[in-house]
């Protein structure tokens, strides 16, 4: 029971991240029914907005301490950070500690941002072009991105430590410990997947774009600028991918390629869940990551070597071959 309470605690981690894409990548289907395969570049510079704001926050100018000497008996220089010496040490310590959480407030608008001058210059451009169309341009855009990101900060993985309240390991059964970190990313991913249904569950807006996304041609002959909307709706869902890569960094170390890494199981995600499906990708993020946790194990890898490699896509087959329209998707939207 240990061990598959063990392997659930880390498919829920990484069906955290499958969820968190798949739904910003279901809400851009759902609402201007376009398939954006630069969603995964949207997720990696997330993941360097945490690089960025680290790196701003450990700026540092050059001090001689004459209460440090070198073998000469000369003072060192040290360096010290521009926040400690504007804050003091121990405040200025604290928010470079924290420098990932601190990341959300930096990457919202950020990843707004991006979001709305993707969707206004390239985007709009290709709504009533054929899907094919969609996913060459923005996959090019994707490759223009990490290529911008790769020139910018290199091609090796930067560490982006959690804060060292949050960086230890939390026992949660007799014999079970589990890292802090995954924990809060977890329950992280649940508050922001929670607030994207209740925003349009119970606002007006939400209750709009909703009936847009089931009849769009009505609601705009209703006189609402429902294409306005649908704008705000694209950056919503690359705000979620961002603050998603935002919080994976101290799991998994940013890099250039890691967007392209979730890229395509997302999109997996995206159609077993069901196209234009909410509910689904969530589902269905969560379910394909803790598959994926268990055909990882030892047991599992000797058995049938590679398993965990291919486990996401056979789930996929099986179920697109029984279901075409994913899990919880509407009638009539990925089959005859």
């Amino acid at each position: 029971m240990d061990a598959i309470l063990l392997q659930i605690l880390n498919g829920l981690d990484k069906g955290s991240a499958y969820a968190l894409i798949a739904l910003g990548l279901t809400l851009i289907f759902g609402t201007l029914g376009v398939v954006n395969f630069a969603h995964g570049a949207i997720f990696m510079i997330g993941a360097f907005c945490s690089v960025t704001l680290q790196r701003f926050f450990n700026l540092s100018y050059e001090v001689i301490d004459e209460t440090q000497k070198d073998f000469l008996g000369n003072p060192l220089k040290v360096k010290t950070p521009y926040v400690e010496s504007w804050f003091g040490p121990d405040v200025g310590g604290t928010i470079i500690d924290w420098s990932v959480p601190l990341a959300i407030l930096f990457a919202i608008p950020v990843m707004l941002i991006i979001g709305y001058v993707m969707e206004r210059g390239l985007i709009k451009h290709f709504y009533k072009r054929p899907h094919a169309d969609q996913i060459l341009v923005t996959f090019g855009l994707a490759i223009v991105l990490q290529e911008v990101i790769k020139a910018i900060y290199g091609a090796n993985p930067i560490q982006t430590p959690a804060p060292e309240m949050l960086s230890g390991v939390a026992q949660l059964a007799e014999g079970i410990v589990y890292p802090v970190w995954r924990i809060v990313y977890f329950c992280f991913a649940v508050v922001i997947i929670g607030g994207v249904f209740a925003f349009l569950q119970f606002t007006t807006f939400g209750m709009v774009v909703r009936a847009g996304m089931a009849d769009r041609e009505t609601v705009g002959l209703l006189g609402i600028d429902i294409d306005k909307r649908f704008t705000i709706m694209f950056g919503l869902a690359a705000a979620v991918a961002g603050l998603a890569g935002v919080m994976y960094g101290p799991i998994n170390a940013p890099n250039y390629h890691m967007g392209m890494d979730f890229l395509v199981l997302s999109f997996v995600v995206v159609v077993v869940g069901g196209m234009g499906s909410l509910p689904g990708a969530v589902l269905a993020g969560f379910v394909l990551g803790i598959l994926e946790s268990f055909a990882s194990t030892t047991w599992a890898t000797t058995t049938l070597p590679g398993i965990n490699q291919i486990i996401i896509y056979l789930v996929a087959i099986i179920i697109l071959l029984t279901r075409p329209r994913g899990l919880m998707g509407r009638k009539g939207v990925m089959e005859e």
